[in-house]
């Protein structure tokens, strides 16, 4: 293991096998630092993530740069009240806390009722939020709600969060090659610990620069610089000859009322070779699904995707395997699937 390296982060494994990601020292604190100039300035943390994954670690060493003392959220099921008891802790001028999508959900549905927990949400000058893509009626209702939310992109391998709200932060540099984004700047990871195939695959030297490769597909807008994440180019699937982007149909099908928390993944199919099929948690006391939903949904999804994205059925769970992160269990759903 290089010496410089200051910790090393096992990543999630959501759709991968893990890997043990090497962050120096010089990164983490050179990402904590772009985070704070972005965010206006160090203050207090609400930490309400694991610390043993990259944005748990990075609330403690913006803590550390910030001399303050993080505010440590209870372990075991996200509650929002508790949430609100432990942010009446902070006591800094500056308050901010870092969530997954999940959380930010079940804050914003909660302070839909409760004034209280709203006044602590609107009190944080900063709630990031990352792990995966922020769903777009999620964002607009934290917006409704005077919220201070950054949508963050990033990975273990960029010590978490390299790019708000579509910008990068700091030095990072974020460019598209072969449709996949990459990212440059003194973030990035050494590699991964015991796997140097692994680390030349995904880190680049390219005259003199290193960039890392993030496997993700995407673009960056020529004018404004902004960065769109499109999904993984490894959670795509061929449906009849064509590529689709489970991600993508995600997406869509996200969107539409009472389909928030839906996953796509893919199913083998004699005919087509691979179709999409949705899986949708179960709510409490839940009948059924209507039957017009699937119509209404591979219409939705076809306008936007094509007729190769059209989700096959419906799989209705008692609820969706989620990694500790927040992130649905791709691997454990697959498995699932396979036992129906």
């Amino acid at each position: 293991m290089p010496r410089q390296v200051a910790v090393v982060i096992e990543t999630s494994g959501s759709t991968d096998v893990p890997k043990r990601v090497m962050l120096s020292t010089d990164a983490l604190l050179s990402s904590a630092a772009a985070s704070s100039v972005r965010l206006g300035g160090s203050g207090q943390w609400l930490l309400a993530l694991p610390v043993h994954y990259i944005a748990g670690v990075q609330v403690l060493v913006r803590s550390i740069v910030a001399d303050t003392v993080p505010v440590v959220l209870p372990s075991g099921h996200f509650d929002p009240a508790v949430f609100a008891a432990s942010a009446g802790r902070l006591t800094e001028p500056l308050r901010f806390t870092a969530l997954v999508p999940v959380q930010l959900a079940r804050l914003v549905a909660a302070a839909a009722d409760d004034p209280h927990l709203l006044a602590v949400l609107r009190r944080f000058d900063g709630i990031l939020v990352g792990g995966q893509a922020l769903p777009s009626l999620l964002a607009e209702r934290a917006v409704d709600l005077d919220l201070h939310v950054f949508a963050t992109y990033g990975s273990s391998e960029t010590s978490g969060g390299c790019v708000y709200n579509g910008t990068p932060i700091g030095d990072s540099e974020v460019r598209v090659v072969d449709g996949q984004l990459e990212i440059a700047g003194s973030v990035l990871a050494e590699g991964y610990l015991g796997d140097p195939l692994r680390t030349s695959d995904r880190f680049l030297e390219v005259h003199g620069g290193r960039w890392y490769r993030t496997g993700d597909l995407g673009e960056v807008d020529a004018a404004t610089g902004l960065v769109r994440v499109l999904g993984r180019a490894d959670n795509v699937i061929i449906s009849g000859g064509e590529k689709v982007s489970l991600d993508a149909v995600e997406r869509v099908v996200r969107s539409l009322p009472g389909f928030g928390e839906a996953v796509a993944v893919g199913r083998p199919d004699v005919t087509w070779g691979q179709v999409p099929v949705l899986v949708v948690p179960a709510e409490p006391g839940a009948a059924g699904l209507p039957e017009d939903s699937l119509e209404r949904i591979g219409e939705a999804v076809a306008s936007v995707l094509g007729k190769a994205a059209r989700p096959a059925c419906l799989v209705r769970v008692a609820s969706i395997p989620q990694l500790s992160t927040g992130k649905p269990d791709r691997l454990a759903l697959g498995r699932m699937l396979a036992d129906l």
